[in-house]
């Protein structure tokens, strides 16, 4: 998250949320990130809509017009301008295989301004390389134009 400064105390708690969850610090990281989330801080909305659809479930993502499922989520930090929100949604489409959404979210991820959902957007590929995609039949193998390195 190159984009994240300290600067601002909304800032600040999210780094502490993010610091209980991944670094395994003294805290309670879901209560923190929903307060950041209801007061519209992009990067919560994004982390519960993560962990919300990290099954891959069409039930988990849920409708975008309900607004505590991971598409509602990461619809309104799409629409606050967050790029990554519209990138990870379409991860998750095509993690449920889902390619209708998958293209969608990609179309909205580089309307947003990411330059990596715009070029695969332009060689729009039905199967990737990563674990998910052979749990839904659409895996192929790693080529170098690939970006994990």
């Amino acid at each position: 998250m190159e984009y994240l400064t300290d600067e601002t105390a909304q800032d600040r708690l999210y780094l502490k949320g993010l610091a209980v969850r991944y670094e395994r610090r003294v805290g309670l990281w879901m209560p923190i990130m929903w307060h950041l989330a209801l007061s519209g801080h992009t990067g919560a909305m994004i982390e519960l809509a993560d962990w919300f659809s990290s099954d891959n479930s069409a039930e988990a993502f849920g409708p975008p017009a309900d607004a505590f499922s991971a598409a509602g989520l990461y619809y309104r930090a799409y629409r606050k301008g967050d790029a990554r929100a519209a990138d990870n949604a379409a991860m998750s489409c095509f993690n449920r295989n889902d390619m209708i959404g998958y293209r969608k979210w990609l179309r909205r991820a580089a309307r947003a301004g990411d330059a990596a959902a715009a070029k695969q957007l332009r060689h729009f590929e039905t199967r990737l390389c990563h674990s998910a995609a052979r749990k839904v039949g659409r895996l192929r193998p790693e080529q170098k134009r690939d970006e994990f390195a």
